[in-house]
């Protein structure tokens, strides 16, 4: 009686069908659908930003020079 089998399941998903009809049940996906993917959108979005920063704070931190040739003779 612990664990429910596939036959109570499918039982109470004709029940919630005939309680809220299958558009209403229909749209509550939709939305849940839409919101999931926002959510992930969302995510990369913010990926994508914490690179940017990343990468502008190494170009900032990149020393520029200029290499010469050393030479025997010293400048006077």
């Amino acid at each position: 009686m612990g664990s429910f089998s596939i036959w109570h399941w499918l039982v109470v998903l004709v029940i919630v069908m005939l309680v809220f009809g299958t558009k209403k049940l229909r749209n509550i996906g939709q939305d849940l659908g839409g919101a999931v993917k926002g959510f992930k959108e969302g995510i990369k979005e913010a990926d994508s930003d914490a690179d940017a920063e990343k990468q502008k704070l190494a170009n900032e931190k990149t020393i520029d020079a200029e290499v010469r040739e050393k030479s025997d003779k010293v400048n006077s």
